[in-house]
């Protein structure tokens, strides 16, 4: 029987929707394009922000798909990069601790860098959990 494949938590995606009109529970589960359009738009008006209320279950079960488990855990580098992504927190985390030291120097490489990583955490997550 296969392991059910369970990498991002529908508890972390309800907390961070409600930070959701910054588009938060869309970059966290995997969706940067529209997490940017959301930042962007404070969540489409509000609007698209409610509607994803009942959107997340869906958007768990895919990033369930998409990415592979392993002994990274995604929520906690989200709650990393969330909450001390300046400070480079998720990448000590990850194991980069040359970029995580880099950003703790320079705030995050001037916001520049935390935003490239909440583009891309979920991938270098997933890489790594793969051993690529």
């Amino acid at each position: 029987m296969a392991k059910h494949n369970d990498t991002h938590s529908k508890l972390i995606g309800y907390i961070t929707w409600i930070f959701g009109f910054t588009g938060a529970h869309r970059f966290y589960y995997g969706k940067p394009v529209t997490g940017t359009i959301w930042f962007f738009t404070l969540g489409l008006c509000g609007i698209g922000w409610l509607i994803d209320l009942f959107l997340i279950p869906g958007m768990d079960a895919e990033a369930d798909l998409r990415y592979r488990d392993g002994p990274l855990d995604y929520s906690l580098a989200w709650v990393f990069l969330t909450f001390g992504g300046v400070f480079g927190i998720h990448r000590m985390y990850m194991g980069k601790w040359l970029t995580g030291i880099l950003y703790l120097l320079s705030v995050g490489l001037l916001g520049f860098g935390v935003l490239y990583d909440f583009w891309t955490l979920n991938e270098q997550i997933s890489r790594i959990n793969t051993g690529e």
